[in-house]
């Protein structure tokens, strides 16, 4: 089971609406579905529109064509999944007519790549008829709860946050995550070799395969040669002149790719703090990687790993309803910044520094806390052993990073 399959699960039998899995590449939501539907006892109705069988009969009999694989017994809800609908070339009228003809005999699942973010910003004609959940690579706190349901709502996640101890069993997990991703395969492998095999062929299967399906882009060296760069400016504001220039191609095409890299989940932007906060940047965005393992410098590795977790979670809590929360960097004109802001309803609600190794307040987090005045401010670092035990000063909290991202064993 993975963080959102309980809200799916909730989605499908109270609210009877669609349930549309979008993420990258290989992170598992062809796994998720067919485990969903095999604790439904349906597993026989999982539909792929690469199978060509499947398509075939989808083609020919596009509203019922499930019923091909049996009949559902009297007084069951049948629950059937399709991957890779988006391929179909009208896939979004496919979906309104299954649903409009079977929306209260038959749960729809629906997993998909970066596609159905896309195609969800347009007109919409399934509007009201389905919701987004997003998955992404597994968390620290995934993988120290045997049946993974490890999101917290935002306020337990924090207050847990603050007394969480380090210990040997979260420095493990997040060891692993850190070497190996959290994608599935290399995670799960945990073999060097192997994982770098894998991201190879990850690499090419985004970089290539999606982009060529989405794009007409024919530089793909050029596009390959960003994504090379993009790792070594990780945590670093992004100056797209420069990009452009170390690869011969225009501002306006630099800008794009990094837009379809976001759109394909090979990075995530985060967007500068422009609220109340006097002097601050209002450009300048930073750009962080799905798989952070292929980072080598340690320090910007770490940045990374602590952003998609924060990430993760704000895009959950959002998709659960617990809010519009969002991810951000501070940064003033002086020169002082902040790694993270967590903001919800476009107010600061958790600031967050994150140091590989500090033994002492970092200043300049004090100085943001008293200006923004979020609900919970953290100093987070790497090292090992470090701040095994949370303390506090000045308001702020200082804890270890498997701590903080282990918060989730402890119990109230």
């Amino acid at each position: 089971m993975r963080y959102i399959s309980k809200e799916i699960n909730g989605l499908l039998g109270e609210e009877k609406r669609m349930a549309f899995i979008a993420g990258p590449r290989q992170v598992g939501k062809t796994t998720l579905a067919r485990h969903l539907l095999t604790e439904s006892n349906a597993a026989r109705w999982y539909f792929s529109w690469d199978i060509p069988e499947h398509r075939k009969v989808m083609t020919q009999r596009p509203t019922d064509f499930w019923l091909t694989e049996g009949i559902p017994e009297q007084g069951t809800s049948p629950r059937i999944c399709l991957d890779e609908i988006h391929k179909h070339p009208r896939w979004k009228n496919f979906l309104k007519g299954l649903f409009d003809a079977w929306e209260k005999e038959v749960e729809i699942i629906v997993t998909g790549s970066g596609r159905l973010d896309i195609y969800k910003r347009g007109g919409d004609s399934l509007f009201g008829r389905y919701s987004m959940y997003h998955l992404y690579p597994f968390t620290v706190a995934e993988l120290l709860l045997p049946d993974r349901l490890a999101i917290l709502p935002p306020d337990d996640f924090f207050q847990r946050g603050m007394t969480s101890d380090w210990t040997m069993e979260k420095e493990e997990a997040l060891r692993l995550i850190d070497k190996f991703s959290g994608f599935p395969e290399p995670l799960f492998a945990a073999e060097e070799l192997r994982v770098n095999r894998w991201r190879r062929e990850h690499e090419t299967l985004l970089l290539r395969e999606d982009v060529r399906d989405l794009t007409h882009v024919r530089d793909l060296g050029s596009l390959e040669a960003l994504g090379v760069l993009l790792r070594e400016r990780i945590g670093s504001p992004l100056s797209l002149n420069a990009l452009a220039e170390d690869i011969s191609v225009t501002h306006v095409s630099v800008r794009n790719w990094i837009d379809l890299l976001r759109r394909i989940f090979y990075l995530f932007e985060l967007k500068p703090w422009v609220g109340a906060l006097a002097r601050s940047l209002k450009k300048s965005s930073k750009v962080y990687l799905f798989d952070h393992s292929s980072i080598s410098n340690e320090g910007a590795r770490f940045e990374n790993l602590m952003a998609l977790h924060l990430h993760t979670y704000c895009t959950a809590w959002t998709d659960f309803g617990y809010g519009d929360f969002s991810l951000h960097y501070v940064r003033d004109r002086g020169g002082k910044r902040m790694d993270f802001l967590v903001t919800k309803g476009r107010k600061p609600y958790a600031l967050i520094e994150t140091k590989l190794s500090a033994a002492n307040l970092d200043r300049a987090l004090l100085y943001f806390k008293e200006r923004l005045r979020p609900r919970y401010t953290f100093q987070i670092t790497r090292e090992k052993g470090k701040k095994d035990i949370p303390i506090m000063e000045s308001g702020i909290v200082l804890t270890s990073a498997a701590g903080f991202l282990g918060s989730i064993l402890q119990r109230s």
